[in-house]
């Protein structure tokens, strides 16, 4: 099933679950018969955007979340504004990926001063958290799910809070404007989409639901909602009056929050949030991390994610081969793969909440650096083995002991001026926590946490558990710039494989020549450990000769796809 693009407006739109792709006016093209210069100067930073004429537009993983966004934008909506109306809707049609009681990430472009600024909007652990929260009393990690349906999985929500400070500062309407559709859908009710149905499946069948969760997706405990049936929740409408009328502040105190502390305090296994945790929680606005590629200046999130980093860490080791020449080829996959390798071996042991731990930023995006591990891929042959490097600044860590979720949720939204909003927005894993308050689900983002606190030689891992820490995200809400105008916004679902997904729409699109369209739908290659490969959608020589160099991959791996925003020339 394939996105359809409408217009309608002077609005650019598109929606699938799980696959969407938007793009301005971009075509389909031949690869380039000349290659960019590799060593091209990058653009130092962003600037105005002067009389913008590319229109507006929205991507999002749910036709309602897209027509809120719109709607928002038809009323004289600025960007933010529309974001907010989107993961409202996202939040009650798709609860399974994202929603009020998550965390997010946003990257955000003011198209009338070129400033690009992010908002981080990451869950925090408890007080109470301690680094071996996550241990049973053996001292083994627990289960994955057991750990996800505990009351310790769950971190202080952000999301609402972010939206909050950014709408501060960039909307245009009024704050209870966005949140109208909403709303009205919760009130009204929506018909349950495949998707929604699929996942509610997957949830019954992967450990089951709660009471209260039971009762709202299923008809009686087991069998899913079925497809077409309709859906209310008056809960989740009267948690979006509150949240009109008080803000952010509905979830530091009042009957919300103590909703969401009795939650998370119910057996089995409690958690130690409290009001004081939910009191003391604020987003933070961070500058981006950039970096120049080839002729591109490329923005996203710094730590706690990591997944700006780590996409820069990417794309500065492939910019040291001719990926324009080598093309969508086995090659041109080879030199990606191993450049994956890399990264995520640097990331996974570096990267973690900087406020907590030393974090080598700027030594893990330096040119040199990465031109020192480009010297390791060899032409037609894989590495054996990949160790983290030694970028400049580093200290020792231990190896990492993280899971890796497969939530969350990706949209782009451009307003009628030019401004851009990018987010990246979660619950962790299906449907978080799985327990509820207010009509909607708490996260388990702080099963991104490593388990264990030191590996087995005894080294500190970066991304132990903490009090008042936040969980190292590899959410990537990413702008791509050229000339220091704005080129497209590209970000995904898909756990610590969204660094994979992003990165390869990126090298499709700006080094293949590729449509946003094209980009997305090349299969996706996870080079974490052994290659994770959607290999039932690859060219099958050119797995042969991927194999034949020495890659190993799994078993055919369904994964998400990315969202995409390019402008119009």
């Amino acid at each position: 099933m394939r996105g359809a693009m409408l217009l309608r407006r002077g609005l650019a739109l598109c929606s699938l679950p799980a696959l969407v792709v938007l793009a301005g006016c971009a075509s389909a093209g031949s690869a380039s018969s000349s290659p960019p210069p590799l060593a091209a100067a990058p653009v130092i930073e962003a600037k105005p955007a002067g009389v913008w004429r590319s229109g507006a537009m929205v991507a999002a993983a749910n036709p309602l979340a897209v027509d809120a966004g719109v709607e928002v934008l038809q009323a004289g909506g600025s960007a933010v504004d529309a974001a907010i109306a989107v993961q409202a809707v996202l939040g009650l049609v798709e609860p399974q990926s994202s929603g009020l009681g998550g965390g997010a990430f946003m990257v955000h472009y003011d198209a009338a001063t070129g400033d690009v600024i992010t908002y981080d909007g990451r869950e925090v652990a408890p007080q109470g958290a301690t680094p071996d929260m996550f241990l049973n009393p053996d001292g083994r990690p627990m289960g994955f799910i057991e750990a996800v349906r505990s009351g310790r999985s769950i971190g202080v929500p952000g999301a609402v809070a972010m939206l909050e400070m950014a709408h501060r500062e960039h909307g245009r309407l009024p704050w209870a404007r966005p949140w109208q559709a909403a709303e009205r859908l919760a009130e009204q009710g929506f018909t349950v989409s495949p998707r929604l149905n699929e996942m509610i499946t997957a949830a019954v069948t992967r450990g089951g639901l709660p009471p209260e969760a039971a009762a709202y997706l299923t008809t009686d405990g087991k069998t899913p909602l079925a497809v077409g049936s309709r859906l209310v929740n008056p809960r989740y409408a009267s948690t979006v009056r509150l949240i009109v009328a008080r803000g952010a502040a509905a979830f530091r105190e009042g009957p919300l929050a103590e909703e969401i502390v009795t939650a998370v305090r119910r057996e089995p296994t409690p958690g130690t949030l409290s009001l004081e945790d939910l009191r003391a929680y604020r987003p933070n606005r961070l500058e981006p991390v950039c970096g120049g590629y080839r002729v591109y200046l490329v923005c996203g999130m710094r730590p706690p994610s990591s997944g700006g980093i780590a996409i820069l860490s990417v794309l500065g080791t492939v910019e040291n081969f001719d990926l324009a020449a080598m093309g969508n080829t086995a090659a041109g996959w080879h030199h990606f793969i191993e450049a994956q390798r890399l990264a995520y071996a640097d990331r996974d042991t570096y990267v973690a909440d900087d406020r907590y731990t030393q974090v080598p930023l700027a030594g893990l995006i330096d040119k040199d650096y990465l031109r020192s591990r480009a010297r390791l891929i060899e032409a037609g042959r894989a590495m054996r083995t990949v160790e983290p490097g030694s970028p400049p600044g580093a200290k020792p860590r231990g190896r990492d002991a993280t899971g890796n979720g497969t939530g969350t949720s990706h949209f782009v939204v451009v307003d009628g001026r030019g401004n851009v909003v990018s987010m990246t927005t979660t619950v962790e894993g299906l449907f978080g926590s799985r327990r509820m308050a207010g009509g909607f689900f708490l996260n388990n983002q702080l099963t991104d946490f490593s388990f264990r606190p030191v590996d087995d030689a005894g080294a500190a891992i970066a991304n132990a558990v903490a009090p008042g820490k936040k969980p190292r995200s590899s959410m990537s809400p990413t702008l791509v710039f050229r000339d220091g105008k704005f080129e497209l916004a590209v970000g995904s679902p898909g756990g610590n494989s969204i660094i994979a997904y992003v990165s390869k729409a990126i090298i499709g699109m700006l080094d293949w020549n590729l449509s946003p369209q094209q980009a997305v739908e090349l299969p996706n290659l996870i080079a974490r450990g052994p290659i994770e490969a959607e290999t039932s959608r690859a060219d099958p020589q050119m797995l042969e000769t991927l194999v034949g160099m020495g890659h190993v991959f799994r078993t055919d791996v369904i994964r998400a796809r990315a969202r995409v925003c390019m402008r119009c020339a």
